[in-house]
């Protein structure tokens, strides 16, 4: 009977089996028209996104792949070119012509602002900010949380005209909300008050933040508020984020750095603890090249023009000379990449790379390489600790090849390390928004400023000097210690260096 009884179950699952199976053939039949059209579809995007890749090449290696890709799977492949592959931004572009940008070395000169021994010192860089070095500057480097937001609250509830506020990151917590009520006060007391954020950094903000600040008389848009994320043909905007961090206060005072605004910049976060970040006050004609960079920003997000004209005559307040540069995906060439290739390739005595992300292309490795072959004192400083797992996995991978090559490779220990500096000899200093990978020097969009005013160069050299003390070598012997399922995940990681 239990034979009887298990035959049965089992002749009864097989039909059940045949029956389901005849449902789906018959499905796939009664459907073969649907089938073929989305088939046609999905190959005509395929083809497309294959032709602009060909005409737009920057690497056969990396060309080869896509085209692999988008011919033997279409799905999902041209959908991810579309968000990964497809770089183009001829609005952004078009914004920075009506704005004038290529124009600005003539105005400087015009002004006299220009510090003509810096620019002829430097001239890529020049060249790709589209401006000179500015003269007659003032410039404050402040060293973590409470001095930077000590310093940008101040200085806007010293404002007299205009202030503008942008932000990758922006949270509803404790620092957020005093920065709200202080913009809030400002607006109420006549200040013109612009806030402009990028919706994925700030992917957590609740609209009643926003609504907060409208309704106090602020201007607010989202980077991408005119412009749709998901798009049928160009970049599908979700995958560009804008992450510069810059205030401006009456064109007159600017703010940059790697601070977003969030309680764990402060150090607040229990999981991080002290946030190790670096932010620069520029007083001077500088800080008007910023507000020149955020109205580019604000009239591409919110379709409007900003006034950017400053109120009455324009003073030098100091003797530093700056430059600021923006850059990002609407740029002619890859300019970041450019600017950070050349500055390594002039050092001949000193190095020291400081980012919290470090993911290389092929040519800020070999520009390190060659550096470190003609004795420079190459140094790059890391956080221990992850706050991105997958990025900090393939940051390993990389790192190890620079301490094969010998390279000194720090590891800074005294909480999470996240700012974005760069030091060559004692003549040139970065700081900015740039960190070493892929996503800032091609996809997103940053902003980073030269110096090369010997008494702040020797500001920042001491400051990475105390970094340097708070951080731990990587010797050759530790590679061949590490878990072999470390080593692997690492590699893995690396595999995806172009997106991460």
């Amino acid at each position: 009977m239990q034979g009887v009884t298990q035959a049965s179950l089992t002749g009864s699952t097989l039909t059940g089996t045949i029956v389901r199976d005849a449902t789906l053939v018959d499905v796939l039949l009664n459907n073969l028209g649907l089938i073929a059209a989305i088939t046609v579809v999905l190959y005509g995007i395929a083809a497309i996104c294959a032709v602009r890749e060909i005409m737009n090449s920057r690497t056969a290696q990396g060309s080869i792949a896509w085209l692999l890709s988008l011919f033997f799977l279409p799905f999902p492949t041209a959908f991810l070119y579309l968000v990964f592959g497809w770089k183009q931004f001829d609005d952004y572009a078009d914004v920075q012509r009506k704005m004038g940008r290529f124009e600005r070395t003539l105005r400087a000169a015009e002004l006299g602002i220009g510090d003509a021994d810096a620019s002829t010192e430097w001239p890529v860089l020049s060249k790709i900010a589209s401006l000179p070095f500015l003269s007659g500057n003032t410039c404050t480097l402040l060293i973590d949380g409470e001095a930077t937001f000590s310093s940008i609250l101040q200085g806007i509830a010293e404002a007299q005209h205009v202030v503008l506020v942008q932000f990758f990151i922006v949270r509803d917590d404790v620092l957020g909300r005093t920065l709200a009520d202080l913009l809030i006060e400002k607006a109420r007391a006549g200040v013109r008050v612009y806030f402009l954020y990028d919706e994925i950094g700030s992917k957590s903000l609740p609209k009643s933040y926003l609504r907060r600040l409208r309704a106090g008389g602020i201007e607010v848009s989202g980077f991408n508020e005119t412009h749709h994320y998901l798009r049928l043909l160009g970049p599908m905007r979700i995958n560009y984020r804008n992450h510069r961090k810059v205030v401006v206060v009456d064109n007159r005072h600017a703010w940059v750095g790697g601070h977003n605004v969030g309680d764990e910049y402060l150090g607040r976060d229990p999981d991080f603890g002290h946030w190790r970040d670096t932010h620069v006050k520029v007083s001077g004609p500088a800080a008007l090249a910023c507000t020149l960079s955020f109205a580019e920003d604000w009239h591409w997000a919110s379709g409007t023009t900003l006034d950017i004209v400053a109120p009455g005559p324009y003073d030098r307040v100091g003797d530093e000379a700056v430059l600021v540069m923006p850059t990002g995906p609407a740029d002619p060439l890859e300019d970041c990449s450019i600017a950070f290739t050349e500055a390594i390739s002039r050092a001949r005595k000193r190095l020291w790379i400081v980012s919290p992300y470090f993911v290389p292309g092929s040519e800020i490795q070999t520009a390190l390489y060659a550096a470190a072959l003609r004795g420079v004192d190459v140094r790059v400083l890391l956080p221990e600790k992850a706050d991105h797992r997958l990025v900090w996995l393939a940051s390993h991978a990389h790192a190890d090849d620079l301490v094969n090559h010998g390279i000194r490779v720090y590891r800074y220990l005294d909480g999470f390390l996240h700012q974005k500096v760069v030091l060559v000899d004692d003549d040139l200093a970065s700081v900015g928004t740039v960190n070493f990978d892929n996503r800032s020097f091609r996809i997103n969009f940053e902003i980073t400023l030269w110096f090369t005013h010997p008494s702040f160069i020797r500001q920042i050299a001491d400051m990475l000097e105390t970094d340097f003390r708070r951080a731990r070598r990587t010797a050759p012997d530790d590679l061949d210690h590490r878990p072999y399922l470390f080593r692997v995940l690492a590699q893995s990681a690396r595999l995806l260096s172009p997106i991460l």
